[in-house]
């Protein structure tokens, strides 16, 4: 009889520490398996999708796992409104998105990031988090995350003119034939531009060192932004075309900043640059081909595990 009590006692104390894992303070937090990938049926690589999902909170399965992983008690949850932020954004809507309207409009426009912004009131208070989605197909996986002029990447990062010439040669902004002390005598691969393996040694290092050196701000600052459209989250969809599924993998974005920018910063085969799983490279295409742009893989972040 005793052994039987002391067995039952255990168990007791084993699914209370399960539970306590998962609702510690009064939160409910996600299970391992739902830290995870997911997938669902069909597809909602789309911002207004989410957020239709999320404002149907109550019904919608996916949301409802979200809201879970961003820490939020179900049962506490008071209201959810989902917002879709525009491409360009208004100063009369700072109000209707919650922003703080004595903050710099012009930084909010060039530096946010967020392509989502979800209000949520919990036990009376307010909360706010912004989520940037990343998509991609199954059969094409890269994603642009940031293009800008060299000089506005000068001025965000405070490197020198050497590397900005660097840089502009790189992207064909500066046409390699006005530099003869650059390129020499060499015959280059492309008549518009330099690529990276190009630059002379000492030029092409001086970049190289300084990314590295940098790093951590600038993947942030090209994933996350600044202010107050700053990212929280990563949403990664990936729509599968053959069976109309979409795999989907939320992360919190400190988490998202150390696997993309981990590895180190070297010239890649085809003479871009690789800042740990980040591509540096030249935009190229139409409107404003000599803009710097980065690159992911939205679909490796599904690699990155619990």
């Amino acid at each position: 009889m005793g052994l039987r009590i002391l067995s039952v006692r255990i168990l007791l104390c084993i699914l209370f520490i399960s539970n306590f894992q998962y609702s510690y303070a009064g939160n409910t937090y996600p299970t391992p398996a739902e830290l995870g990938s997911q997938t669902a049926k069909g597809g909602f690589a789309n911002e207004k999708t989410v957020c239709k999902k999320f404002n149907d909170w109550r019904n919608d399965r996916e949301a409802r796992q979200w809201l879970k992983i961003m820490g939020y008690d179900l049962e506490k949850i008071e209201s959810v409104e989902a917002i879709n932020i525009p491409t360009r954004i208004k100063k009369s809507d700072l109000k209707k998105f919650g922003l703080n309207e004595d903050e710099d409009f012009e930084d909010l426009r060039r530096f946010g990031k967020a392509d989502v912004r979800v209000i949520i009131k919990t036990g009376g208070v307010i909360k706010t988090e912004n989520l940037s989605l990343k998509k991609a197909n199954s059969d094409a996986d890269f994603n642009q995350v940031d293009k800008r002029w060299v000089d506005f990447y000068q001025k965000m990062w405070g490197f020198d003119n050497e590397i900005a010439l660097g840089l502009k040669l790189f992207t064909g902004e500066i046409n390699h034939a006005s530099h003869p002390e650059v390129v020499g005598n060499k015959v280059m691969r492309d008549k518009k531009r330099i690529f990276m393996d190009e630059l002379p040694d000492n030029q092409r290092n001086r970049i190289i060192e300084f990314l590295t050196k940098n790093k951590t701000m600038i993947v942030s600052d090209i994933l996350k932004g600044r202010g107050g459209l700053a990212v929280r989250w990563l949403l990664d969809t990936c729509f599968n075309k053959a069976d109309n599924t979409t795999t989907w993998i939320l992360k919190d974005i400190d988490t998202a900043i150390d696997f993309f920018g981990s590895g180190e910063v070297k010239v890649s085969p085809r003479g871009s640059l690789y800042i740990g799983k980040i591509t540096m490279m030249r935009k190229g295409g139409t409107p404003d081909p000599e803009k710097l742009q980065f690159k992911i893989k939205p679909c490796e972040l599904f690699d990155a595990g619990t």
